[in-house]
């Protein structure tokens, strides 16, 4: 049987049987249950008990979970699935006010996530894809992260991922599971929080940036890539038991960066050359030197593994995604 073959094969037999997403209300989850669900197949979806079923995307079956701990029943979750797409997970949070942030990150995001495949692997779940983040590989790099780059990381966000992703390994070695991990760039696009959302306010509303003097290389990808390289993971046969670092595949500095939302917002850009020097003595002075460490570092991603080996490639440029993201940050 071709590679072509058993790729066929796969994707008739998931058709037939149900994917489950957990956080398939969030901010990538809604859009990649549209995407999977246009594509014939029947999905399920996760849900605190708080939350309402409108949430989720029409066509979405839902199944409410607890939470994700270490003790959470996902028995009733994994009925009659055969892929599991783990999307949801204790995020990135900035000015964390918790007295231990990596105990908190262990119980949801290392804890709560082997559970779920341990119960998988039980519930004969056939893969498991996890989304982790390319914070596992590390903060900063002046090269791009790669396919060999050790994993090293820094802030407890990106060490309980390395973690899960370790733990999950374990699972699959012991148990046949296929496990396939990505690792996403920053996200952007519709509904994006945090530091871009607050790039988009800033450029919006003509604040001038000191950031023309930046001379360093970022990785983004769009939400709109993330999701097309999530459906390959989950249906590809050669991609079991891999690692993949993803982005939109065109690299830019922060100044780049600015300039190309202010493009996509149709306003203009008002960039201010300042010393990097004094941009880090103001980042101490306030207390954001990790902030600022941040904005000027380099962290870009060299996504060639995944094009090679599946065959994939970004179906939306970084303008277009950019695009898309300034017309809704436009219309909320």
């Amino acid at each position: 049987m071709t590679l072509r073959e058993a790729a066929l094969n796969r994707i008739i037999m998931l058709k037939s049987s149900r994917i489950l997403i957990t956080g398939a209300t969030g901010f990538v989850g809604g859009l990649l249950c549209k995407r999977l669900l246009a594509e014939g197949y029947a999905l399920q979806g996760t849900l605190l008990p708080a939350e309402d079923p409108a949430l989720l995307v029409s066509g979405v079956r839902p199944t409410i979970v607890a939470s994700l701990a270490s003790d959470t029943c996902w028995d009733a979750a994994l009925a009659g699935i055969v892929t599991v797409i783990h999307l949801a997970a204790r995020v990135h949070v900035m000015d964390d006010r918790c007295s231990d942030p990596l105990q908190e990150f262990r119980k949801v995001n290392v804890a709560g996530t082997l559970k779920l495949g341990r119960d998988a692997a039980k519930a004969g779940v056939r893969r498991f894809v996890f989304v982790s983040s390319i914070k596992a590989n590390g903060e900063e790099t002046p090269v791009p992260y790669g396919a060999g780059s050790l994993p090293n990381p820094v802030d407890p966000y990106g060490i309980s991922k390395w973690e899960a992703e370790q733990g999950l390994r374990g699972i699959a070695a012991e148990t046949g599971m296929e496990l396939v991990v990505v690792r996403p760039a920053l996200v952007y696009g519709p509904g994006v929080k945090g530091n871009f959302l607050n790039l988009l306010k800033a450029v919006q509303r003509g604040i001038p940036l000191p950031l023309a003097s930046i001379r360093n290389t970022r990785s983004l990808i769009y939400v709109g890539n993330l999701v097309d390289a999530l459906a390959r993971c989950a249906t590809h046969p050669a991609a079991a038991g891999k690692t993949y670092l993803l982005s939109d595949g065109e690299d830019v500095s922060t100044a780049q960066l600015v300039r190309k939302v202010a493009a996509a917002l149709r306003v203009p850009v008002r960039l201010l050359a300042f010393p990097p020097v004094l941009i880090r003595l103001a980042g101490r002075v306030t207390g954001k030197s990790a902030a600022m460490r941040r904005l000027m570092g380099s962290l870009a991603i060299d996504s060639s593994g995944i094009r090679s080996e599946l065959g994939w490639r970004p179906p939306f440029t970084m303008e277009e995604g950019l695009r898309v993201t300034a017309d809704w940050f436009k219309k909320r």
